[in-house]
Parts: structure tokens; sequence; C-alpha cells
């Protein structure tokens, strides 16, 4: 397989989509590994695997309707494997093997069948102790937006999945890329005052446009820049609740056809009528609940 990813939107031709059977028991308090999974199971409204399983199946229809190349991992039992993106992601040619959290590490097995379609040499397998997923990393071009956590308590917090040391490996892997860390702000236990990945607070859609929330960052300056990059008339805006709800974290087939959760419905409207986008909605509430939405569903491998 070549891989190709010059960006996030341009049309999508192989993927991997993540894997909903055998989600094993409702996760205690302590063993949740991010803030809305922590949400869900304190609130006793943690999904059930009958409803993940539709909700991907009706993902997984929409991308083959576009004859788009689905692929899966293979089923580890009693183990949550739906967010594909984290466990590996593709720059231009080129495969990085994520260093998840420890929680997650045995998830990589399962894509031994994906990694063997790719050339040994354009695989990169970081070091040990860099740090870095998938969700945090936007490909955009010229540019990689890298989310991050800089915080001297980094290694307290569960959900600080990406470090300055992989950011810096990343810089030597595509020295030609305009590399630009943003700081994200981070908490375990509450998903109103923290975000998990880049992706749950910026992403782009179309050839010029972008969807952000602006008090996902650290530093008032990283959302600024975000907004010079792609003026301000291109940049749909979500509030607390719709971020709470996982708006930005949507996925591309190409620059004119995103897939969305149904219930996205100001976002939606807006994404067809002001920005002329076909916009295939999907029911995608319950996996919500687990931390990520469509976007964390995915590890595109090659797009047009």
């Amino acid at each position: 397989m070549r891989l190709n990813i010059k960006n996030e939107t341009g049309r999508l031709k192989s993927v991997v989509l993540g894997q909903p059977n055998s989600l094993g028991p409702v996760p205690t308090l302590e063993e949740s590994y991010d803030a809305k999974s922590y949400y869900s199971i304190e609130h006793n409204i943690y999904p059930k695997e009958e409803d993940i399983i539709n909700e991907m199946n009706a993902f997984e229809a929409v991308l083959k309707k576009y004859d788009v190349e689905v692929l899966r991992p293979s089923i580890i039992e009693d183990y949550n494997q739906v967010f594909s993106r984290d466990v590996a992601f593709v720059i231009d040619d080129k495969m990085i093997i994520s260093n998840v959290i420890a929680d997650r590490a045995d998830e990589q097995e399962a894509y031994k069948s994906v990694f063997e379609k790719v050339a040994w040499r354009k695989i990169i397998n970081l070091p040990e102790t860099a740090h870095i997923e998938g969700g945090d990393v936007i490909v955009w071009n010229d540019f990689i937006f890298i989310g991050t956590c800089f915080s001297e308590d980094y290694r307290n917090y569960k959900t600080a999945r990406t470090n300055e040391y992989a950011i810096e490996i990343l810089k030597e892997y595509f020295p030609k890329k305009r590399i630009i860390d943003l700081e994200l702000k981070k908490n375990d236990k509450v998903p109103f005052e923290g975000i998990l990945h880049l992706d749950c607070t910026f992403n782009p859609v179309g050839e010029d446009k972008c969807i952000i929330y602006k008090n996902g960052f650290v530093d008032e300056s990283d959302y600024r820049l975000i907004i010079d990059i792609f003026g301000e008339e291109n940049c749909f805006h979500i509030n607390d609740e719709e971020m709470f709800e996982m708006f930005p974290n949507i996925f591309s087939i190409s620059p004119e056809i995103v897939v969305s959760d149904k219930a996205f419905t100001r976002m939606n409207d807006h994404l067809r009528n002001e920005w002329g986008m076909t916009v295939e909605e999907i029911p995608y509430r319950e996996i919500s609940k687990m931390g990520g939405l469509l976007r964390c569903s995915t590890m595109p491998l090659v797009r047009e």
C-alpha cells in the first residue's frame, strides 16, 4: 500500500475504522482514561456494545457508499478498540506508530494486518519516551498542527497524550513542514474544563475552512494563530456545550463531503447552507460518551 495523507480532507481512498465488538465491561471510574468517559461512568450513561456496533456500522456504510476501502483491526476480547486514530497516523507517505498510554498498549497488536501492508521503511517507531497520539496531529498541507501539554504536571494527567519530545522528533522527520504546537487545557474528570486531543477543539474542513473552539487552548495566541491562517470568515466557532458534545470531531471524505453526527443541527446546517457541503448525518451519540467521535474512530491511510 502506498500511503498518502497530505491533509485532512483530500478524497479518501483507504481508511482503518475502529472495532466495536467485544467492548468489555463498563470501566470503573479509576479505569477511565479521559474526562468524557469518567463523566459517563459517573452518571451511569456509559454506552452499550450493541449501540456502539450500530453506530459504527452506519459509519462504515457511508464510507463504502463513496467507494472507500475500509479496513478493520482484529478483535481483542473485552477491549475497547473503537478509536483507531490514536494507534498510528500517517503524514505524507510515512506511518508513525504512536506510543499510546499504558491502558491502550495492547491495542496495537490488533493492527498487525494493517501494518503488514506498509513497507517497513515507511514506518516510524518513536523512542519509548516520545508520547504522541493521532488525535493530537492535524496534517494540513505545509502545516502540521500538534496538540500538546507543557504543564509541569504532564505525567499526572491521563488526558495529556502528546509531549514536547515527540514534537521535536517529528520536526526532524518532516523538516519542510511548518510544525505548530498548540497547548491544550487538560482535565481528567471534568469534560467541560479540558481537551483530550486537538481534534476535539479544532478540525479543518473543505479546502480552506475549519471548526474551532476558542476556550480549548491554554494561550489565546494559539487560537489567534489558527484564525490568522484560515481567516475569520472561514472559521465556524462552537460554544462550550457544543465542545462537550464533540462538534469539531467530524470526518471528511473529501473537501465537499463530511460525515457528521445528526445531532449537530446548527453546524450541519451551516456546512450545507453557508459552505455548500454535502453532510452525511449518522447517529454517533453513544460513542461520544467514550470521549471520541468520528475522526477519532478512523485512521486514514490514503487520500488523493
